[in-house]
């Protein structure tokens, strides 16, 4: 018989590359959608709607996959999820009209690692399995290379083919534990009580930028590279995948951040990285003149594509540790609802990566101004830094006796 030890490593390591190859096609629009825009004609809100389509569906059954999660198990929810994805991501390649794509689009689109797992170590095993993130690289590095080679409607196909198989392989690779579920007598209504807790909300407002912010400037970033700098489709996605892959595979380094730290001072940390490179992020390219003593002086103010991708780097390292911490949250308050509460956290962080690509794109259609999606990111983290000062930093100082202040000596 199988040991306990040798069942956690395969379930924790099947559910992660199927994690991977699930984030891959979610990520799916990001490459294609560049010749798609172009073959159809798309304005910027446009291709925002097609690249998060995928997304919208993924954060919509959040909610009920985690209640069937602890019903029925991670493992037969995960499966099935995979297998009715298959045919949808074929008939992308099949799609020759706008509609068409958003619709097969809307159709690609787990508490079971993480109880698989003593509550010490689920911190870490959370992140490992959130390194699944690193799809969205994944599929940049891939689908340049067959859009070039075959055509955009190619990648489609490579990409149902790989779900078709890693379903399969998750399937006979993977254990049930009845132990895991909740008890039959739990009704819906009673495990949506959680909805009614504003530290559930909370945790929404932190993962909607550290998960729904990553999983939009993981779909607009190439776009950006192409648009911005004048790269290639094979460079540009090259270049975005420095962001997308730090931001899935150290989701691991997070989660044993926050198992030794704590998830409160590692989020705390993150938002500020965040907020800091937002910030250097927003300056659009800046052309002026001066009238100085001895005549009119332009001076040009701008990043190149050095710096940029230096702080993007930076900013994907800080949402991947930030995913993770996040999560720890939900094992440390929520451990024998963590089915429901992933559920309404991640539909959070899902509506996050559906809704601002859109904003990028109205905001660039509005303004003409291509740095405008750093700025909304930059107003978001400041709202959610002031959020968790007044929550958490404060009512800390308080309940200590001391007076409030912020800094990393009051987070003990």
């Amino acid at each position: 018989m199988t040991s306990r030890k040798m069942q956690q490593l395969s379930v924790l390591t099947m559910s992660t590359l199927a994690f991977t190859v699930c984030f891959m096609v979610w990520m799916i629009f990001a490459v294609i959608g560049i010749p798609i825009k172009e073959q159809l004609g798309l304005n910027e809100t446009q291709f925002g709607i097609l690249a998060a389509m995928p997304v919208l569906t993924g954060s919509l059954i959040r909610l009920p996959l985690g209640m069937m999660t602890d019903r029925f198990g991670g493992r037969p929810v995960f499966f099935g999820i995979m297998m009715s994805t298959v045919l949808p991501i074929y008939l992308i390649g099949q799609a020759t009209e706008y509609w068409q794509l958003l619709v097969a689009g809307l159709f690609v689109g787990i508490a079971y690692c993480a109880r698989w797992f003593e509550k010490q170590n689920q911190g870490f095993a959370m992140g490992v399995f959130g390194a699944g993130n690193a799809g969205a690289a994944l599929t940049k590095l891939l689908a340049p290379s067959i859009v070039v080679a075959y055509g955009w409607t190619m990648v489609p196909t490579v990409f149902a083919v790989m779900m078709l198989v890693t379903a399969l392989a998750f399937f006979v690779f993977t254990y049930s534990d009845p132990a895991h579920r909740v008890s039959s007598t739990v009704t819906v209504a009673q495990q949506l009580r959680a909805l009614k807790d504003p530290n559930v909300w909370k945790i929404c407002q932190y993962y909607s930028i550290v998960f729904g912010g990553y999983v939009a400037l993981a779909l607009w970033m190439t776009k950006y590279y192409v648009q911005e700098y004048g790269f290639d489709l094979t460079s540009a996605a090259f270049l975005a995948a420095c962001f997308s892959l730090p931001g899935g595979v150290l989701r691991a380094l997070g989660g044993w951040f926050s198992d030794k730290f704590g998830a409160h001072k590692v989020t705390w940390w993150v938002l500020w990285v965040c907020w800091i490179c937002l910030f250097i992020l927003s300056y659009p390219q800046t052309e002026f003149t001066v009238k100085t003593v001895t005549g009119p002086q332009t001076y040009e103010i701008h990043l190149n594509e050095y710096v940029f991708t230096a702080l993007l780097f930076v900013v994907g390292v800080a949402m991947a540790v930030g995913k993770a911490s996040v999560f720890k949250y939900i094992s440390d308050d929520y451990p024998k609802n963590i089915g429901v509460i992933s559920g309404i956290v991640g539909l959070a962080g899902g509506l996050g990566g559906f809704l601002l690509p859109i904003m990028f794109g109205a905001l660039v259609d509005l303004t003409g101004v291509r740095s405008s999606c750093f700025m909304l990111l930059y107003g978001v983290v400041w709202v959610s830094l002031i959020w968790m000062y007044w929550t958490e930093v404060r009512d800390a100082d308080l309940v200590r006796g001391r007076p409030a202040r912020v800094g990393a000596d009051n987070l003990e």
